[in-house]
C-alpha cells in the first residue's frame, strides 16, 4: 500500500482537509457574528436596573434585636417591599421581616429597620427587594 492509498483510506486527502478548514472557518465566523450581535444587543438595552438594594451595615442591639441599614434605589414615585433577615453564627435565619416602602420623590434613600430575632444574631442582611 502506498502513502496515497492510506491517505484515501483514512480520509486525509487534500479535499478533506480543505473541507475541514472551510467548515471550521464558517463555524468561527457564525460564532463571532452571534457573539458580536449579543454584545451589541446587551449593551444597547436601555432598561437598566430598575431597583437596587445595597447593605450598608448592621448593628446587633441585643440578643433579640438587630438593626439593618441599607440603601434602596427605585424609580421616583414607585413603591417597593424588602425582605430582611438576621442570621446566627451558624448562618441560620433567626429573624425575618418584610417591610413596605412608600413612594418618594428621591430615587435613592437610606433606610434603617429593626428586626426581632429568636436568638442572638451576628448579622442583618437584605434578602430581596421588589417593586410593588
Amino acid at each position: 500500500m502506498t502513502r496515497e492509498d492510506l491517505a484515501i483510506r483514512y480520509g486525509r486527502t487534500r479535499a478533506n482537509s480543505r473541507r475541514t478548514r472551510v467548515i471550521a472557518l464558517i463555524t468561527a465566523a457564525v460564532f463571532a457574528v452571534v457573539l458580536v450581535g449579543w454584545v451589541v444587543w446587551a449593551g444597547l438595552d436601555n432598561s437598566g436596573a430598575e431597583l437596587e438594594a445595597k447593605d450598608t451595615g448592621h448593628t446587633v442591639i441585643d440578643a433579640h434585636t438587630v438593626s439593618i441599614d441599607f440603601l434602596l434605589t427605585v424609580p421616583k414615585g414607585s413603591t417597593s417591599s424588602c425582605a430582611l433577615q438576621a442570621q446566627s453564627a451558624k448562618f441560620a435565619i433567626v429573624g425575618w421581616k418584610v417591610i413596605d416602602i412608600p413612594a418618594s420623590d428621591k430615587a435613592t434613600r437610606g433606610i434603617t429597620e429593626t428586626v426581632r430575632t429568636t436568638e442572638q444574631s451576628v448579622t442583618g442582611l437584605i434578602y430581596r427587594c421588589w417593586l410593588t
